[in-house]
């Protein structure tokens, strides 16, 4: 008998012997939903920021500004918008933090200009960790230079009125670090703090999708078995709600809908590229906490279409998304999936969006 076998026989041996009321439970998980609660509201930040990492160079430049953290998707996630200056430039950071309650770990994903390898066109791919002890810590891979090297992103020190972040990089699988950028943020009153302006210089495509801002009735209709031959539907009412975000360079959409197969919970976060002139759009669920695969793609003639390729029923598809017949009071959003390259396109996702009044008649 080989000699694993002999070890699994004598597992279950064992196991068996053991009473019922004596096997040992599983330990609770915590649920760290609420982790970053701490870090909501206004705060004044100062920030020191390595010019030049994994060079061996100590060169470091100060910068002070503001950062608003908010609670979105009713307080299952959070966004952040950091503004600052100093005297070697202007930075503008946005995170989005999800939390995943099946891992019980957060998704962190960032956007700048002025960092380090992130930019203000696209999401970095997720920093995943979770909080213990008081102490967050965050991991991912990402290039830098050429290189792929480990992330480290931590909170500590976190108390009612400050809180102090730090971020590191690695070449040697985590033996050692080298700190390129530190936080330490103190709360402050909201009214301390300048709302920076829309900026009137931004290129015309970043005002495609401000037709959209406000809040909308959404009637939605979704195929429940795509690319099966199956014709069963489902409809769902509920609420779409699009916030101007990040000084107008990004918006947000949180999704709000319920109906005989359930409710659903949705966020998409998009941003514009103003080189290429196309829109990155970034989708989430509540159940998992993690976004997809970007969406890319632009509005030509009054109608955006947007493509990506995901894993459906196992075989990798094109994805397209089009918002088509809009209007100041009304839109149709579709998403369609085609398993032949694009030759034949089955749509499985149907939105018409109607702009809410309020009692005086007046649109949100």
């Amino acid at each position: 008998m080989i000699w694993w076998k002999r070890l699994v026989l004598a597992a279950i041996a064992a196991t068996a012997t053991i009473p019922v009321s004596a096997t040992p439970l599983k330990p609770e998980v915590k649920d760290g939903q609420h982790d970053f609660d701490f870090s909501i509201g206004v705060w004044q930040t100062h920030i020191s920021r390595r010019l030049h990492p994994l060079s061996g160079s100590g060169e470091w430049a100060d910068y002070v500004g503001s950062s608003t953290v908010r609670p979105i998707w009713h307080g299952r996630a959070s966004l952040g918008e950091t503004e600052a200056d100093g005297p070697a430039g202007h930075l503008q950071a946005m995170s989005l933090r999800l939390y995943n309650p099946e891992s019980h770990q957060w998704n962190l994903y960032y956007a700048s200009s002025g960092g380090t390898t992130s930019t203000p066109t696209a999401l970095t791919v997720p920093t995943i960790g979770e909080f213990k002890n008081g102490r967050g810590e965050f991991f991912d891979t990402e290039l830098f230079l050429g290189r792929s090297i480990l992330v480290r992103n931590v909170w500590s020190d976190i108390s009612p009125n400050s809180i102090r972040f730090e971020q590191a990089f690695s070449e040697d699988g985590g033996r050692t670090w080298e700190v390129n950028w530190i936080a330490v943020d103190t709360r402050t009153d909201a009214a301390a703090v300048q709302p920076s302006a829309v900026g009137s210089d931004a290129p015309p495509g970043q005002h495609e999708f401000d037709f959209e801002f406000g809040t909308w009735k959404t009637h939605l209709k979704v195929l429940l078995h795509p690319l099966t031959g199956s014709t069963t539907w489902v409809e769902s009412n509920g609420t779409s709600v699009v916030h101007r975000i990040w000084s107008g360079r990004a918006n947000m959409v949180e999704l709000d809908v319920d109906g005989p197969s359930g409710h659903i919970e949705a966020l998409s976060l998009r941003l514009y590229d103003p080189k290429s002139h196309q829109w990155s759009l970034n989708f989430a669920n509540s159940k998992t906490g993690t976004i997809g695969v970007p969406t890319i793609g632009e509005f030509r003639n009054d109608r955006g279409e947007f493509y990506d390729m995901e894993p459906i029923n196992g075989k990798t598809v094109l994805v397209r998304n089009v918002w088509s017949d809009m209007t100041a009071a009304s839109c149709h959003f579709e998403q369609a999936f085609s398993a032949d390259g694009g030759r034949s396109w089955e749509v499985n996702w149907v939105a018409d969006d109607t702009r809410v009044k309020d009692a005086s008649g007046r649109t949100h």
